[in-house]
């Protein structure tokens, strides 16, 4: 079980690789993206007889351990410590071994839980990483330089995804387990991106397969999206909203913005020019990391992941505001690689045998965000007199984040409008977390 553990361990960290290889030399996988490559990977590990599979007891052990592990079950299992209850117990090696030697767990189970074990390390430690890393390419100065109209429209279309995620979460509350939960990562993705998605996540404890499938379907949708806003959106909106006003100049974007849409390839971080810088960045990381551990061991153990992922998410932030850690170059890929690492693992999790007609409402949902979303978008934008252009470019910045705004400004054929999408964007990677969070936490009391 030892060897199987290893291999593994280093097929979850040469596969990203491999995957960036991929998209950097073949046009095809690099339309395709790599996270959708990394999921396709990660459920085909998942799902082709692999992984040993587990009872029922051991399903609802690593995922709602109050469901098996009673003061009863205890009581027989540790017979000679009487003051001991379920609050007590954690769900580890030992634990396992217990249960396994008292007949609950089959061996199958034990071999699950180990791979299990490797698996949740694993997504935690990648996304502990990967923000640190996203984030010390930002320029928060920049922010403020965003030209006024755009940072309206960009305030206009947090408010345009909120509404209806709020409204589809008291349409599905009933449908869709842990809706709250969905829609704070529902919040994440279109305020920020995948990597805000991935982290709240984590952060909150979601459902593998929920997660999958949220996102796949907002990929799904997601191209519709992109394919109404490079084609006909602009026609459409001219006729509620005014025109652009071109300014006749010609604004240069620095390479922590270029970084940030991934044009240069991924290997050049094997360069000893850039290879040095990025291991003082990994350092660094290491030690917001630690220090985030720490605030988390403040709080109760129910709250620690959450505490920790924001822990993280603001001292990325501060540390940006550094010189030279802002501007060590490609930083921003290399919290991407630990992305794709995450996107692998957690696809691996997934289990589609457990699919059900239930995740149908998923799509319906996210369905709802898109449309929903960009109509309040335009309606807003019509009262507060922002232009077309910049309603599309932000809706496309915040919805489907930095990397497709160039694609979407040549579609328009509004070069001026790149760098103020850009940065909302980016401000979205920033802020797309704290959003996430406290929209679940409210509707949790909802739940």
């Amino acid at each position: 079980m030892t060897g199987f553990i290893l291999i593994l361990l280093t097929v979850y960290i040469v596969v990203p690789v491999f995957i960036n290889y991929l998209v950097y030399k073949n046009s095809f996988f690099r339309r395709l993206g790599a996270i959708v490559i990394a999921y396709g990977i990660g459920l085909l590990l998942g799902n082709i007889g692999l992984f040993p599979q587990p009872e029922t007891t051991m399903i609802e052990l690593v995922n709602h351990k109050e469901v098996v592990l009673t003061d009863e079950v205890v009581s027989n299992l540790y017979p000679d410590n009487p003051f001991l209850t379920a609050e007590h117990i954690k769900v580890n090696k030992k634990l396992v071994a217990d249960m396994h030697d008292y007949g609950m767990l089959t061996d199958d189970d034990v071999r699950y839980f180990n791979i299990y074990k490797l698996q949740d390390t694993m997504t935690g430690v990648a996304i502990v990483l990967a923000f640190p890393l996203l984030l010390f390419s930002l320029n928060v100065r920049r922010w403020f330089k965003v030209a006024g109209t755009t940072f309206l429209s960009m305030i206009l279309g947090l408010v345009s995804v909120i509404i209806p995620i709020l409204i589809g979460f008291f349409l599905f509350n009933n449908s869709i387990d842990d809706a709250w939960k969905v829609a704070g990562m529902m919040t994440g993705v279109y305020s920020g991106g995948t990597p805000n998605l991935a982290a709240i996540q984590r952060a909150l404890g979601v459902n593998n397969l929920t997660y999958i499938m949220t996102h796949t379907y907002d990929l799904i949708v997601g191209a519709v999206f992109l394919l109404f806003v490079m084609t006909i959106a602009q026609k459409v909106f001219l006729k509620f909203l005014r025109p652009y006003k071109m300014q006749g100049v010609t604004t240069e974007i620095d390479p922590a913005m270029i970084e940030s849409v991934g044009v240069n390839p991924f290997f050049s971080v094997l360069q000893k020019k850039q290879l040095m810088p990025l291991l003082a960045a990994f350092g660094i990381t290491l030690i917001i990391v630690g220090l985030s551990v720490g605030i988390g061991e403040l709080v109760p153990q129910a709250h620690q992941t959450v505490v920790i992922i924001i822990a993280t998410t603001t001292l990325g932030i501060l540390a940006s505001l550094n010189g030279r850690i802002n501007k060590i170059e490609r930083t921003f890929d290399f919290g991407m690689y630990f992305i794709l690492v995450f996107s692998v693992v957690v696809a691996s999790m997934a289990d589609l045998r457990n699919f059900d007609m239930s995740y149908i409402n998923l799509f319906y949902w996210v369905a709802m965000v898109y449309v929903g979303s960009l109509v309040i978008h335009v309606a807003l934008a019509a009262v507060f007199k922002v232009d077309a252009d910049n309603v599309i470019i932000v809706s496309t910045a915040l919805s489907c984040s930095p990397p497709f705004v160039p694609v979407v400004a040549g579609a328009l054929n509004n070069k001026e409008i790149i760098l103020s999408g850009i940065t909302v964007g980016i401000v979205g990677y920033a802020i797309g977390n704290y959003l996430g969070i406290m929209i679940a936490e409210l509707l949790f009391y909802f739940g």
